[in-house]
């Protein structure tokens, strides 16, 4: 085939977005009730297509995020990958450049444009295929998670999930609720008060539910964990 007669092939280019938080001792996702088709009233991640030209791709990704959900002040998004296998879209060969965010108290979602409801979901039902998805959106998810999960491992993400001052047992949960397992209590003390600069002393004990003293501890000063905190089923 001459160069002449070569013509680019139509592609259509959108952002999904993974948001995660803890809600009640829990991993949630932030998903969309589509209002349109395809998939009318499916649930999805929100997202949708560049607006036009010029949009920049992290412009559309906050912008769909604040249209389809209402959330506006969510912190960084960074990018969790691409997705543009044929067939992912019934509408035509769609390429995705999937956005994550991990943050804490973020706000009840709003639904906006064309979503018809929005809502934070465990994402355990999502992961096993309990809660479908449309599209793809299952398989970003997951990813999403993952890579929640590794940032657990290799950085200090997990203090931003607690008050200003918490105690060994509550920054656990977070660690259970992400990585959804079950932590023995002794191992897990001893892999955060080895990991240099993670943690440090805040104030006197806390009195816990069965009266027992609990010390207080506040973020360190580290955010890259030496040694990361090795994920198992059991620290």
């Amino acid at each position: 085939m001459a160069d002449d007669d070569w013509e680019p092939p139509s592609v259509l280019l959108a952002v999904d977005l993974v948001i995660l938080t803890l809600r009640a001792d829990r991993l949630h996702v932030l998903l969309i009730e589509r209002g349109i088709e395809p998939f009318a009233g499916a649930l999805a991640l929100p997202g949708g297509f560049l607006r036009d030209l010029r949009e920049d791709i992290p412009a559309a990704a906050r912008r769909e995020l604040a249209e389809e959900a209402g959330l506006v002040d969510v912190p960084h998004l960074e990018p969790l990958g691409v997705y543009g296998e044929p067939g992912r879209d019934p509408r035509g060969r769609v390429v995705s450049v999937a956005h994550l965010a991990i943050a804490p108290r973020l706000p009840e979602p709003t639904a906006g444009t064309d979503a018809s409801g929005a809502r934070w979901e465990p994402t355990g039902p999502v992961l096993t295929g309990r809660v479908p998805l449309a599209f793809d959106h299952g398989r970003i998810v997951a990813d999403g998670v993952e890579r929640a999960r590794r940032k657990l491992e290799h950085s200090a993400l997990a203090t931003a999930f607690c008050g200003e001052t918490f105690t060994i047992s509550e920054l656990q949960q977070v660690y259970e609720a992400v990585w959804d397992v079950r932590l023995d209590p002794r191992n897990f003390y001893r892999k955060v008060q080895s990991a240099r600069g993670f943690i440090v002393p805040a104030g006197p004990a806390r009195r816990t539910e069965n009266g027992r003293p609990a010390r207080l501890f506040t973020a360190g000063p580290q955010q890259a964990l030496h040694p990361p905190m090795a994920r198992a089923k059991d620290l």
